[in-house]
Parts: structure tokens; C-alpha cells; sequence
């Protein structure tokens, strides 16, 4: 680091801690997480030129030590030694395959975009893109990948994964490619052929979901800024879960108003589409609360004029009294800057002690508030198709050093193993694929 970077980081930590200082002294004790169907989420206050900077120095793991599983569960390294492991997709012969992937930004356009990117660059979250997708195999079942192998390389971001009918489906930063597959092999050498274009930046995460008839694929395509600073014409196409045909090649936005939608599941009673979304930035620490909701087709949820139903950002302008009366409230808030990235579906008994269907949702962790949250991977129970209103449970904790000054790791994509009786979760500080299961009674 050179030592004007490095002057520029000090000041921006000194910065922060000042403003945090300020913050609790004037604002006073820390509200409740807004957490559940109903969450009491305090009154927006514009942080202005000095928003909120905390993010743990990204420490990584010691020999032998693990995150802590829930009780009567027990968690191992699946893969350890990867690059910034982010999203994990299953294939029917239970091989598994990993996007590895890192944010690489453009020059900063503010003093708070320089000051954002040294925070994260000290929390491992900016650097070199690895831009490979990795092909682990677990051949004798013992919860322990014994090869890997390079499946692809030389992508553009990687993040989601999708097969269909013989087709490999990658979700880059700029768009999804198709890839012809083999059941069983390690390597794909084959071109990939373009199927849609996103504009890069921002949010680059592009997440894939194929539809239950395998003729659709639904791609999470965030926002490009925090609430349309740079206007909105730069934000079309963007805050959406975008409708792919994979027979036409026709897409469409399916959904809109979504600041960044990254995990998708399918909910398999009701057949309906869930995500979790990352909200907005430099409202105060439990506003809004980043959100687990159903989406509706045609729907509008509120990004950038309004957040949780219909309150309005009044920094949003001009302001759309139209779309905020058209805004959706999601089903259930996860709480303020959680950063909820992974979502999957856990039917009940997958886990011992999880006698509920839910959604297993990987919370990445804050960066931008006064006392950090997420860090974790929890549980949301649902009965009738949706949430139960109970608090989530934890299922995988222990990222965070006590003293919120260092992390062992950042939970991302979650998976259900190929045994259908474990979980798979991707670590991309601990650069470490973690399964959880029953713990042995031996």
C-alpha cells in the first residue's frame, strides 16, 4: 500500500469512528433489530458526507478452528483454499461447482466511494477477480471434497449457476452464457454462447434461477448506485429480477424496484419466487431493514423513491408519488445491513433440530453501521407458503471476532449438500466451502 493510500485509509477510519461517536452520543441506545413481518424500523435520518464506515479487518481462519454450528449439528471445511468463494451450485451427480469472483471497481466517482473501497479493500472484499468456476467432488460421500477441478475460466465475475437439459448456464457481471455440459466432467472447453447482456458496476452480482419446466431462467440484476445519485437513466434494466426464455433468447423484467436482489429460491408448496434484497444505505443503522419476500409478477417494490411498503426517501428527487402508492411491502424484514446474500429452501427434517420448512438465508455481513450485524446463517421457519413471523434461528455463527474488529470469514451462497441431509455454505474471507450436518454420536 502506498503511503499515500495508506494516510487516506487512517483518516477514513479516524473519520468513521468520529462520526460513530457522534452518532450514538446524539441519536442514543441502539434500536431493536427490525426483524420479522411487522418490524418497527426507526425514522430515516440522512447521514450526510460522513456516512457510517465499520467493517471488521478480514482476518481469515486459524489452523483447526471452524465457525459454531447450532446445537446438535456439527460443521467441517467441504473445500478449503479456494479464492473468494461466493456462490455454490449442486449438480444431479452431486458434483459441486463454486463461482469464484471478486468485486473489482472502477476509479471512485466521490470521496465517499474512495472511502467505502479502502473499507472493504481492508475487509478482503475488493482485489483481483479470480473469474473461474471450480468443480469439487465428494466420490466416497464422507462430507470432504477429495478433488477439485477448474470447470471454467477466464469469466467476467461469476456468480450464478444453472444447468438445463445439457446446458451449463453462467450469470456474469455483464451477462449469462450458456456452456454445453457432460454429466461428469471437469472441464469444459467449449465457447460460450451470449444470451443476455447486463450493464456492469454497481451491484455486480448476477444470480440464476431456472424455472421448475426448464424453460425460464431469472436473473438478479441490482442497482448500480445507492438511490439513483447519478440518475436514473443509468439505472435502467438495473434493481430488477430480469425473465430469460431460454428458447427465444427474450427477456423481460419480471420485477422491479428490488435495490439488489441476489439469492432466489423457489418456494415448492406455492410455487412462487422468493429473494432476499439488500437495501439502501445512509438511513441510520435498522433503516431500512434489508428484506426475505416473495416477488409478484409485474411487481414494484419501492427502490429508489420508497423502502418497506411505502416510506418515502425524501433524499430520493424528483420523488414518483405514482410508484411509491404502487409499492409492495415485502413478507419479512432480516434486519438493518444484514447484507442477506444466500437463499435456498430447507425442507423440514434436512437438519436435526429444524423440524420446520424455511429458507436458510447467508447473511454476508455490515459494513455501514454502528454495531455490526449478520455475520451468520440463519433460519427463517414457514408454515402455509410463508414466514412464521418468528425470529430467524441461528444455524452457522462465529465469523465475527467478539470485538467486531476482525473476521474469520463472510458467509455468501447457501445450498442444500447432494446428500440432502447437510448444507453447504460458501465463505469468501475464509476462502472455504463449510457443510453442516448432524453431529456424530459417536
Amino acid at each position: 500500500m502506498s503511503g499515500q493510500t495508506s494516510l487516506f485509509a487512517r483518516g477514513v477510519a479516524l473519520a468513521g469512528e468520529a462520526a460513530l461517536v457522534w452518532r450514538r452520543w446524539t441519536q442514543g441506545p441502539m434500536p431493536p433489530p427490525a426483524v420479522g413481518g411487522a418490524p418497527r424500523i426507526p425514522p430515516g435520518r440522512a447521514q450526510g458526507a460522513v456516512p457510517t464506515l465499520k467493517m471488521p479487518t478480514a482476518r481469515g481462519w486459524a489452523s483447526g478452528q471452524t465457525p459454531v454450528a447450532a446445537p446438535g449439528l456439527a460443521v467441517n471445511a467441504f473445500a478449503a483454499g479456494l479464492k473468494h468463494p461466493r456462490w455454490i451450485h449442486v449438480l444431479p451427480n452431486g458434483d459441486v461447482t463454486v463461482a469464484e469472483a471478486l468485486f473489482s471497481p472502477g476509479p471512485p466517482r466521490t470521496v465517499f466511494d474512495r472511502a467505502r473501497f479502502e473499507t472493504m479493500r481492508r475487509a478482503a472484499a475488493i482485489g483481483a477477480s479470480p473469474n473461474r468456476i471450480t468443480l469439487l467432488r465428494d466420490a466416497d460421500g464422507d462430507g470432504v471434497a477429495e478433488t477439485r477441478d477448474t470447470l471454467l475460466e477466464g469469466l467476467s465475475q461469476p456468480f450464478g449457476m444453472a444447468l438445463v437439459d445439457g446446458t451449463f448456464y453462467v450469470g456474469n457481471t455483464d451477462g449469462v452464457v450458456a456452456f454445453p455440459y457432460t454429466t461428469g466432467t471437469t472441464r469444459i472447453e467449449a465457447a460460450g454462447r451470449p444470451l443476455a447482456s447486463f450493464k456492469p458496476g454497481g451491484h455486480w452480482t448476477r444470480s440464476l434461477l431456472a424455472s421448475g419446466d426448464g424453460r425460464r431462467l431469472y436473473v438478479g440484476v441490482g442497482s448500480l448506485t445507492n438511490i439513483g445519485e447519478l440518475g436514473f437513466d443509468v439505472e435502467e434494466g438495473r434493481a430488477c429480477i430480469v425473465e430469460l426464455d431460454l428458447a427465444s433468447g427474450r427477456s423481460r423484467i419480471f420485477a422491479a424496484g428490488l435495490r439488489n436482489p441476489v439469492g432466489l429460491a423457489w418456494q415448492p408448496e406455492t410455487g412462487e419466487l422468493w429473494t432476499v434484497v439488500n437495501e439502501r444505505d445512509g438511513l441510520g443503522d435498522e433503516t431500512p431493514p434489508d428484506y426475505l419476500t416473495s416477488v409478484r409478477e409485474g411487481g414494484f417494490y419501492g427502490w429508489p423513491y420508497c423502502y418497506w411498503g411505502r416510506m418515502v426517501d425524501e433524499r430520493v428527487q424528483p420523488q414518483d408519488v405514482g410508484r411509491v402508492a404502487e409499492a409492495i411491502t415485502p413478507d419479512y424484514a432480516l434486519g438493518g445491513h444484514t447484507a442477506s446474500l444466500g437463499l435456498c429452501w430447507m425442507p423440514r427434517g434436512t437438519l436435526p433440530g429444524f423440524d420446520e420448512d424455511g429458507m436458510v438465508i447467508g447473511q454476508h455481513g455490515s459494513w455501514n453501521r454502528s454495531m455490526l450485524s449478520g455475520y451468520r446463517v440463519v433460519f427463517v421457519p414457514f408454515a402455509n407458503g410463508r414466514p412464521t413471523g418468528q425470529a430467524p434461528r441461528d444455524v452457522l455463527t462465529g465469523f465475527l471476532a467478539p470485538d467486531e474488529t476482525q473476521s474469520y470469514g463472510r458467509p455468501v451462497g447457501v445450498v442444500i449438500g447432494p446428500d440432502r441431509k447437510s448444507l453447504l455454505v460458501a465463505d469468501d474471507v475464509g476462502d472455504v466451502i463449510w457443510r453442516v450436518g448432524p453431529r456424530s454420536r459417536s
